[in-house]
């Protein structure tokens, strides 16, 4: 049975006056400021599309947010064990088990607290008028789906990154986004890190001076390690699991363990490859910093076995970004699967981490761990000439705390979707490059990849009916 929360502490009575006799409405809540009108006094109320371990992993965030209260949650599966997939996550995923944690949670403050858990997200949003925003942490082929639909709907969005399974599916996505006008948040959670900051504040401080290469890397690689495509064997669907509404807008695809629940990453139609699972997280600080929108030249390389199906193991890929009025041309590099830039002379003795970004300027070069890290500034004589960097932008208070004041009427959040968007259409530039195994000459413009006719279909992918964005 879907329960939903209490709502004794909502306003729900606007008192109004006639001559004699005094009349209380009985008024929803979002319509007195309009849609997505949250009062600052107010708690949030969330709602989890998506039980599995990044869903956990944002729920987690949430609760320590005392203005929230997650209501509801939507999954197609019932309930699974993720850890036999991925061990990283050791919690049992699925709406059930997340309906169960999320009722732990609250338990103590509200003991009859009962969060709502329904299959399908488009039944939750239409049943509990509650609602205020959505949190979406699905696979890559449902981001934009889920976020327009929620957008529409006068919901308040937080989505995983990449923010869409496609280039077309980013610019629309940003376009809904302005349209509604509601408060918007991409899950690059390392964008809202001191670290980046103090990284863009040393870069435009002309603290390594001119800067023209930037190398990024991590060591993702496949999940899948042995499949050479689309598994051929065919398990029926584990109970509890609605796996036509888990392929969403994808068709022709049966069930398969090596989909569902985690490794769906590896496959072109589902996920994006680690370019497009981390891109958006380590090439962040750097596209801040140096503006590095819409590069002219992308140039991919797989690393090990891929075809049209399935990703490669790991990959190599230039992003040629032209000069402007603020600064030079600058080739921007990016590695996955182990593979690292050379090793810097004014780095010395310092040996690079497993995941992190390397800037090379004129002057010296800075060198961060993965998606926000602190920078570290080289050679020794250049961290003592320049010095520390002026603290010049404005500090976040958490990912999902900037989030929440942007659905409470503050200040946008730190990575709102028309950022989101205009850094995840760069890395799936990249994704589209290795995938076609072809350079892209990017037409920004006109969203076209000049003189490659073949790219269009990837560029804006086909998608089931009733599935449509537009």
């Amino acid at each position: 049975m879907n329960e939903p929360a209490p709502t004794s502490n909502r306003r729900h009575f606007l008192k109004t006056a006639a001559a004699t006799v005094a009349t209380f409405n009985i008024v929803p809540r979002h319509v007195l400021g309009g849609p997505g009108f949250v009062a600052p006094s107010e708690k949030v109320n969330v709602a989890l599309i998506g039980g599995g371990g990044q869903g956990h992993s944002n729920l987690k965030n949430l609760f320590q947010l005392e203005d929230v209260q997650v209501i509801a949650v939507a999954d197609p599966a019932e309930a699974y064990d993720h850890s036999k997939s991925y061990a990283y996550y050791k919690e049992m995923g699925g709406r059930m088990p997340t309906k169960a944690m999320i009722e732990k949670n609250y338990a103590e403050k509200t003991p009859n607290f009962r969060c709502a858990a329904y299959e399908d997200f488009r039944v939750m949003l239409e049943k509990e008028k509650d609602i205020d925003a959505v949190l979406c942490a699905t696979p890559d082929h449902t981001h934009a789906f889920i976020s327009v639909h929620s957008m529409r709907a006068g919901k308040h969005v937080y989505c995983e990154k990449p923010l869409t399974h496609n280039i077309w599916e980013a610019r629309q996505v940003s376009k809904v986004a302005k349209e509604t006008g509601v408060a918007t948040q991409m899950g690059s959670q390392g964008h809202s890190s001191v670290g980046t900051r103090e990284t863009i504040e040393y870069i435009q401080g002309g603290a390594i001076g001119t800067v023209k290469e930037v190398h990024v890397w991590v060591p993702a690689t496949r999940y899948n390690f042995d499949l050479k495509g689309y598994p051929t064997d065919k398990p029926a669907a584990p109970a509890g699991l609605n796996w036509d509404l888990w392929l969403g807008p994808r068709d022709k695809h049966h069930y398969h363990p090596a989909y569902h629940p985690f490794s769906w990453r590896d496959f072109w139609c589902f996920g994006s490859s680690g370019l497009g699972d981390f891109g958006t997280h380590d090439m962040n600080s750097a596209v801040r910093a140096l503006e590095l929108w819409s590069p002219t030249l992308v140039e991919g390389y797989g690393i090990g076995f891929s075809n049209e199906e399935i990703a490669p193991y790991g990959s190599l890929v230039h992003f040629h970004f032209p000069a402007n009025e603020k600064r030079e041309a600058i080739k921007l590099t990016w590695y996955s699967g182990g593979a690292k830039p050379a090793q810097h002379e004014a780095l010395g003795a310092f040996t690079l981490p497993r995941r992190g970004a390397l800037y090379i300027g004129d002057k010296g070069v800075i060198q961060h761990d993965g998606s926000g890290g602190a920078p570290r500034l080289f050679p020794a004589e250049r961290r003592v000439e320049y010095g520390k960097a002026e603290p010049r932008l404005k500090r976040s208070n958490g990912h999902h705390r900037d989030w929440i004041d942007a659905c409470k009427g503050g200040a946008p959040a730190s990575c709102p979707f028309d950022y989101g968007a205009q850094l995840t259409e760069t890395v799936l530039l990249g994704v589209l490059s290795q995938r076609l195994g072809k350079p892209i000459k990017w037409d920004v413009e006109n969203m076209k990849a000049t003189g490659l006719a073949e790219a269009d279909a990837f560029i804006k992918e086909d998608v089931r009916s009733g599935w449509e964005i537009v």
